[in-house]
This record gives structure tokens, sequence and C-alpha cells, in this order.
């Protein structure tokens, strides 16, 4: 069985009995609404009493639920709660609260939200309904349609009291999205068997083919013979030979070059540092950054994009067979600098420096932005929920975390101090060693750092790493992280007015950034 996500700005007339609804908002919002406003979704089932009385009977701490007919008409309570490091949207309360209260069968969800919620409300309703799946499903439907309806609360700032409509272009760039994160989460909940190295590069091409773009793919012993001594490196004991692609968006007038580069690591079993039994499960989500990049190319390019937009992806398979890396094995990689490994399992760093030295030599890229599954201590500096966020410009740190608040996929800076974690990397033979030598020393701080020595230390545009290894899933299923994220943080960059007012106005501000970046 899969699910078909259908947005609307209107609410359609449907009989609870035939087509459940789910209403999901803010407790203000609720008391807020009238019946009247409601009443399509729930009459006959539901008179005006019961309604009136179901509001003030819910208790969210952080959410509440009541059902007001037979399970099949439910109204449900988001955290009152939202300190500063959260997301006004209360969006992981939105999708924990489908999961919990979805039939499975056709129906509605209204979401009753602000106008600056409805993109981060969309993009968590998306991550509750999962695509991959390999259950057999006899007796159920093949697909299920879920119709989404948005409820616009009035505020101070309107004119009137009335509740606006999203418009049919809104909801457009509201299935885009919806798509990107669920193509996302696809990627990241495939096991290797259906998503190495070769399938990677086929969701590559039809997103590509979908946008009219052709993918530059560069693979195999080609990758050794230009230089790309990461990721070969990494990939070459597999399989499915390891590869860089790139997707490039090039409009017209364009005058700024953003390169978002992911790591697409299909399966990491630590290499010959390998991992134990109970660590390697769950490591087919090592991909997380690049399938996060390939979800928000498409919505940033449906959405018209203004600007020159790369999408590199750094594919391999972390295996080990005899052509595996060893430790003490000396690699050269893009940037010409040399690499002692002395831990195989410290993979995603070599792929993503060739990655981002790529997009700054070849593509000439200005601003540069890594996403990665990168490290386990990242979960234990920023937690489950918040990516952390490593850059060269403090303005560019506010700008991902602001937008990380307003789309839900939140992110936390970590410290931005090569003078004193850079020599954890110190080699007597090479230019650096691949891992830190005291694990106790900002050890997501440090990984990061190995990426931007790569690209230099004294690189003149914007450079910003974004950690994701514990949100890339919660529980057994993947997020479709960053994709909501990366739109939004270049929202400017887009022609379109819902995402140009979530982001940050990089036009202007982008000159300020570069201005203030001191080189190390």
């Amino acid at each position: 069985m899969s699910t078909k996500l259908v947005f609307s700005g209107t609410l359609s007339k449907t009989d609870p009995q035939q087509k459940p609804v789910l209403i999901i908002g803010q407790l203000k919002h609720l008391a807020q609404l009238p019946y009247n406003e409601i009443k399509t979704k729930l009459e006959p089932r539901v008179s005006e009493e019961v309604y009136k009385i179901a509001i003030p009977s819910l208790h969210p701490s952080p959410t509440d639920t009541c059902s007001l007919y037979l399970n099949l008409a439910t109204v449900a309570a988001l955290p009152v709660k939202c300190s500063r490091h959260n997301t006004p949207s209360r969006s992981h309360a939105i999708t924990r609260l489908i999961h919990n209260c979805s039939v499975g069968v056709d129906e509605s969800i209204v979401i009753l939200c602000e106008r600056s919620d409805v993109y981060a409300s969309a993009c968590a309703v998306a991550r509750a309904f999962p695509l991959y799946s390999k259950k057999t499903s006899a007796g159920y439907a093949d697909v299920v349609t879920v119709t989404v309806e948005f409820i616009i609360m009035p505020n101070k700032e309107m004119e009137n009291s009335e509740f606006p409509e999203l418009s049919a272009e809104e909801l457009q760039v509201l299935e885009e999205a919806a798509f990107g994160v669920r193509l996302a989460a696809r990627i990241v909940d495939a096991p290797c068997g259906d998503m190495n190295v070769d399938a990677f590069l086929q969701e590559i091409s039809t997103i590509g083919k979908g946008l009219n773009i052709t993918p530059n793919i560069i693979r195999g012993e080609d990758l050794r013979e230009k230089g790309f001594g990461g990721i070969y490196g990494v990939g070459k004991s597999a399989t499915s030979p390891p590869a860089l692609a790139v997707l490039s968006y090039t409009p017209p007038g364009a005058t700024v070059t953003v390169a978002w580069v992911g790591k697409g690591i299909v399966y990491d079993t630590g290499g010959l540092s390998i991992k134990g039994k109970t660590a390697m499960p769950g490591m087919k989500r090592d991909c997380g950054g690049a399938a996060g990049i390939l979800g928000a190319f498409h919505a940033a390019v449906k959405a018209n994009f203004t600007q020159n937009l790369h999408a590199v992806f750094c594919l391999a398979e972390n295996s080990v067979g005899p052509q595996a890396t060893r430790p003490d094995d000396i690699h050269k990689l893009y940037s010409g600098r040399t690499v002692e490994i002395n831990n195989t399992d410290a993979e995603g760093r070599l792929v993503l420096s060739d990655g981002v030295v790529y997009a700054q030599r070849d593509l000439k890229a200005n601003i540069i932005l890594d996403m990665a599954t990168l490290t386990g201590a990242q979960a234990v500096a920023t937690g489950k929920y918040h990516a952390a966020v490593l850059t060269n410009s403090a303005d560019w740190e506010d700008y991902t975390m602001h937008a990380g608040q307003a789309s839900g996929d939140l992110v936390f800076p970590i410290p931005y101090c090569p003078e004193l974690h850079f020599s954890e990397f110190a080699s007597a033979v090479a230019d650096m060693k691949n891992s830190v030598a005291d694990r106790n020393n900002a050890q997501s701080s440090c990984a990061g750092l190995f990426i931007a020595a790569h690209l230099g230390f004294d690189y003149s545009g914007v450079w910003v790493h974004v950690d994701m290894a514990a949100p890339v899933h919660c529980g057994e299923r993947a997020t479709g992280y960053g994709v909501a994220l990366l739109t939004t943080l270049f929202g400017s960059y887009s022609k379109h007015p819902l995402l140009k007012a979530l982001g940050p106005d990089l036009d202007i501000q982008l000159g300020n950034a570069t201005k203030k970046l001191k080189k190390y």
C-alpha cells in the first residue's frame, strides 16, 4: 500500500464515516476556530455542541487528542510551549500525531496554523507517510489518498478576521517539497541491496530528467585518474564502483553560484576498521546527506531558483574486500593534500573533501554547503532533533539556525575553532590523518574541520557544514531531513513568495557575510 498526498487550501465537504478526518492545531487556534468553519468536515456525524465540548477538554502535555466520532473524526492539540530553540510550527509533534491517529484509508488531515508555519507543517505531514516498504499488503488498497487541507489563522497584521486561503502556486510549492522529503526518506530507508551506487545514480538521473538536466558523472577508475583519492579510496572495494555525480541548474542572469555537496555512503561497514554487530545495522542511512540534497534540489529548481545551483553527490559503498583501503595507507585527495588513514570508518570526510574542492575549483562556487551523516558524536553534541552546523561565517551560522526553526529541520551551532582543534589530525608522514587523536575533543567540530582544511581555511567564500547523523531518522524510519532546511535557507533565491518570506535575504547579506570571514 502506498499513500498519495494531495494539498488543498480549502476544505472539501466530506462525511467522517466515509472519509475520516484528523484536525490538528495549537489549542489557541482550535479555540479560535468557529464550528461553522469546520462543520463541512464533521457533519452530519459531529454536532456543534459536541465540538464545543471537545475543544476545552484538550489538555496538551505535550499533545492531546479527542475522538469526536468513533475515531473517524479526531481533534488533536499541539504542544502549548515552544522554546527558543524549537520550531514554532511544532512540526515534530504534527508527524507524531499523524502516526498515532491516521487510520490508513482515504482520509483528510486539516492543519490549523499561521501562514509562516504552513511550509514546515506540510513537510511534517510528508514525513508521516514514508514510501519505502517491502511489506506484503494483501487485502489492503494499493493506493490511499490523504488530502491535506489548511486553515490559515488570521493574525493581528491582517486587515480582517477572515481565514485566508492558500493560492494554487503556494500549494504547488508544498507538493514539490513533500515530494522531495518523501524521495529523500525513501532513498535512506532502502537497504543497500536496493540502493547501491548504481541505484542512487539512477535516482539522480530520474530527477535530472524531470528537470531537463543531464547529470555529469565521474566513476570508477576515472575517479582515480582525475585525482579523487577520497571517493575512490573509500569505494574501490565494492562491487558497485564509487562515483561523483553533479546536477547543475544555471538560469540566465545568475550572479551567485551555490553548491550543495552530499555524503552518499550507501552502506558503511566501517571498512577494515569494521563496525561491531550492534553498530552496523542502520548504516544504510549513511547516504542521508546526499538523499536530502537530491530532494532539496528538485524542490528548489521547481520553485524557480534564481542563482546557479549545483548538487554534488559523493557516492560510495564503504565495503570490506581485497581492494579495501588499509589503515596506514596514504591517499592523495582532489585538493592535492595527502591523508594518512588511521580509521577507515572515518570515510565520510574523505568523500566530502573531494566534493567541496570540486565545487570550489571546477564549479566556481562561492557558497558551499555540505550535508552529511558524519559523526555519531553529533547526537551527543546537539541531540536527536537538531543537526550540528559548523561554518566559517557567523552570519551564516545564524541564518542556518533560523532557517531550521522556520522549516522544522532544526539546527544548532558547534564550535568553529581550527586553531584549537585541527591539530588533532597531525601526522608524521602525511599532511594529516583522517581521524582525531582525542575523541573527547569536539569530535564533530574536528570532523567538519577536516573537510574545511581541503577547501582551505583561507577560502574567501561561504562554507557551511551540516552534520545530521541523528535527525536523518526517527526510530526505524527516515525523516527526509534537509529538504525543508535547504529550500528555506536559500528561500530568497527562489521566485516563490512563500519561500522568499521564510529565508534570509541573501542578496543583501551575502556581501556582509563574506567580508566578515577571517583567515585562519
